[in-house]
């Protein structure tokens, strides 16, 4: 995956762990495979935290914000691109056969 999508502001679908399906906001870059990542919490239930890139499916919608924003930031950027119905709908991941 090209390090050129992975940048704050894009939204990614997360394909493993407890959060499967739901939509998160990349909010920084941590290292060469991880990033941080944000629902909000109060949107859709992804706490913030440090995500592994296998484990993230980017969509073609960003947001813009800066490096490291604040959930209230990310929350309001959501808001003000229309995304908010969007980022609370599931995605379902099939295994494959």
């Amino acid at each position: 995956m090209p390090r050129d999508v992975l940048r704050p502001g894009r939204i990614c679908v997360i394909t493993r762990g407890r959060d499967k399906g739901k939509k998160c906001v990349i909010v920084g870059l941590v290292d060469d495979s991880n990033v941080l990542i944000t629902g909000p919490k109060e949107l859709n239930g992804v706490k913030r935290g440090k995500k592994n890139i296998i484990h993230l499916y980017p969509l073609n919608e960003t947001i813009r914000i800066r490096a490291n924003a604040k959930d209230e930031t990310v929350l309001s950027a959501i808001e003000k691109s229309g995304l908010k119905e969007f980022m609370v709908e599931l995605v379902r991941i099939e295994k494959p056969r």
